[in-house]
């Protein structure tokens, strides 16, 4: 059987041992950075993140993501009790603290802080939010193009939880990767409630047809920034690219598929529900936009 591989898979870094993260306005060893068993992240997943990454210096798109941050606790009515300044701020004394230049990836995580009682009301958490940064060497190590395997699993209904909301809720899309693993490919494809398809458990979706870059309609999914620079550097560069419906029928006979998120950039996919997608291999227009991608985050 081959080896499931993931989107987030990366070399293995000995100096990942030796980490340093930031935790409520603290940087600490790793082995120190704690949090409570009655934290609301831990006990409810009830907070907020972003994942970002370092290029050469520099956090790409970082004021996009801490926009991002600020309007999901928004949503949820959890006040971070951090500007975004401090937050930039606590993320490079981090950055600093790890000696790290590029390749590595933050995941900065806001929750609604320790409870008084381990229930679900809000109120129960009382003593502020916990703020916490983890930062690694990461370099993408991923072997072959990914497999993906159609899930029953849903996105929901933003009035159920919004697709949209990057909550540290994430059971749906840990059962979908599940039932794409048990399937035998790396990870999950799933469809929105209309059954056009949608995105993955952990990455938005593309595919290439006859010169055109197709993805979903966004209602759906979260609205990653690296989806929407992918479909910036379309428009910018004359490749016809559409947010639109599709099926499964339309994404089968694909020339190309690929993934985007924050981690592995353009992702290739080289076969769904055991159908090889074009040559199985990162097609033309896939690396293309790779390249345009690393131009402009290095711009």
């Amino acid at each position: 059987m081959t080896e499931h591989v993931s989107t987030h898979q990366a070399e293995e870094d000995a100096r990942n041992e030796n980490l340093m993260l930031f935790l409520n306005g603290r940087i600490v060893p790793k082995a120190e950075a704690l949090v409570s068993v009655y934290d609301s992240g831990f006990m409810m997943g009830d907070g907020v993140w972003e994942g970002m990454r370092l290029y050469e210096g520099r956090w790409a798109f970082l004021d996009e993501h801490l926009d991002r941050l600020f309007e999901a606790a928004k949503a949820i009515d959890l006040d971070i009790r951090m500007t975004a300044a401090e937050l930039e701020q606590a993320l490079r004394d981090t950055q600093a603290a790890n000696g790290m230049t590029t390749d590595a990836h933050a995941r900065l995580m806001v929750t609604r802080g320790v409870k008084t009682r381990p229930f679900q009301h809000p109120q129960l958490s009382q003593q502020g939010p916990t703020v916490t940064i983890i930062m690694e060497h990461s370099r993408p190590k991923i072997p072959r193009p990914i497999t993906l395997a159609t899930v029953p699993h849903l996105r929901g209904l933003p009035m159920t939880q919004d697709p949209k909301l990057n909550s540290h809720s994430k059971l749906n899309c840990i059962l979908a990767c599940i039932a794409a693993q048990k399937a035998g490919a790396d990870e999950a494809l799933m469809l929105d409630v209309h059954g056009f398809v949608n995105t993955t458990n952990a990455c938005n979706f593309f595919i290439v047809k006859k010169g055109e870059v197709w993805t979903s309609t966004g209602d759906y999914c979260m609205n990653g920034i690296t989806r929407r620079k992918v479909i910036d550097l379309c428009r910018a560069n004359g490749i016809p690219v559409f947010e639109r419906n599709f099926s499964l029928v339309d994404t089968y006979s694909a020339d190309e598929a690929f993934l985007t998120g924050t981690f592995g950039a353009q992702t290739p996919v080289g076969s769904i529900d055991g159908r090889q997608i074009g040559s199985g291999k990162m097609g033309p227009m896939t690396e293309r936009l790779r390249g345009l991608y690393k131009q402009l985050v290095l711009a």
